[in-house]
């Protein structure tokens, strides 16, 4: 049976609405990372907050937050979400998944002025071959180390959420409560390449965004973000940040990372409802998301739900693209609330 092939449909949509698309397994594929995820609110700092302890307060007595990012980025972009933390009193920590921040692969050919050709073929040495349940195991390895402590709070953006429905699947002793923004939450759905060839996922605008050289050859999922194409930038706003004005998704872009695996969108990211499914679980979905559409979203939460019944989805809605609200003060308070 052929793919079906990456089409717009004409016209216009309704607002925070993606034109409906038939998006193929080798479209989005090609579609380079974007599958994607650049963490929730886009913006410069550090990635590690200091305890702002209430009166009478312990650490052990507030859960801690542990944020994991999606493709193509890293722990830097959390950084105003967790400035807004600390300042509400929480502890918060941001990790970088393996391949990614101090370890991530920016070669020559991608630093200005850029050779595209040399680009197409870099090697990716740290991240060509890494898997999800490398990506799983480095953040439970965290997880059990922040437990110590007290209560850790589990939050996914976008890709990350695969990330942490595995890590349920190793340590759910370990977690107080797992939180997906805008993120993959497979049940029934095998892998994050499956979610979007159902009909609520095919709305996705990620294959409008060009990718770069071959993921056979490279191993990894590859996009040029600091292309200076108009076009291209364009179309990164709409699927990640079309509420942001230009210099504010400009900042943005300038926190992507180059280089995603290519095996993590294969990989097995379903929950077991004996293990991630006893954990007390909240998903907050952005409504205006061109990249993971709300319908898909909505599809994912009621999957999870019918597998384990007994413990479902506690659901709040920001009216966010992607990346998450500029301002982080409306997610902070929702985080604030779950802890």
């Amino acid at each position: 049976m052929p793919e079906p092939t990456n089409t717009a449909s004409p016209g216009g949509s309704s607002p925070g609405r993606a034109p409906a698309r038939a998006v193929g397994r080798r479209g989005l594929l090609r579609a380079g990372t974007a599958i994607a995820g650049v963490g929730a609110g886009a913006a410069a700092g550090a990635a590690l907050s200091a305890y702002a302890g209430h009166e009478g307060d312990t650490a052990r007595d507030r859960p801690a937050f542990l944020l994991v990012h999606g493709a193509n980025s890293n722990a830097y972009a959390f950084a105003p979400l967790i400035a807004a933390l600390t300042l509400a009193g929480h502890r918060a920590l941001a990790v970088d998944l393996p391949g990614h921040g101090a370890q991530g692969n920016f070669p020559l050919s991608y630093q200005a002025p850029q050779d595209l050709a040399a680009f197409a073929t870099a090697p990716s040495p740290v991240l060509s071959g890494t898997t999800l349940e490398d990506n799983a195991r480095h953040v439970a390895g965290v997880v059990r180390r922040m437990a110590r402590q007290g209560p850790v709070v589990l939050v996914g953006h976008s890709m990350g959420g695969a990330t942490i429905t595995r890590v349920g699947n190793h340590v759910p002793d370990a977690i107080a409560r797992l939180v997906y923004l805008s993120a993959f939450c497979c049940v029934r759905m095998r892998t994050i390449l499956d979610c979007f060839l159902v009909p609520e996922g095919r709305a996705t605008l990620l294959p409008t965004i060009p990718s770069v050289g071959s993921p056979e050859r490279t191993g990894v999922l590859r996009n040029n973000w600091r292309s200076a194409d108009a076009d291209f930038v364009a179309k990164a706003k709409a699927v990640f940040a079309a509420d942001y004005d230009d210099a504010a998704f400009r900042n943005a872009l300038n926190t992507f990372e180059p280089d995603e695996s290519a095996s993590l969108i294969r990989d097995d990211a379903r929950g077991h409802p004996e293990t991630w499914g006893r954990i007390p679980r909240s998903y907050i979905r952005f409504t205006r998301d061109r990249s993971l559409p709300l319908a898909l979203q909505n599809r994912m939460i009621k999957e999870a739900d019918t597998a384990t019944p007994h413990n479902r989805f506690d659901v709040h809605s920001l009216p966010a693209p992607h990346l998450g609200p500029l301002d982080p003060a409306p997610l902070a308070a929702v985080l604030a609330k779950l802890a």
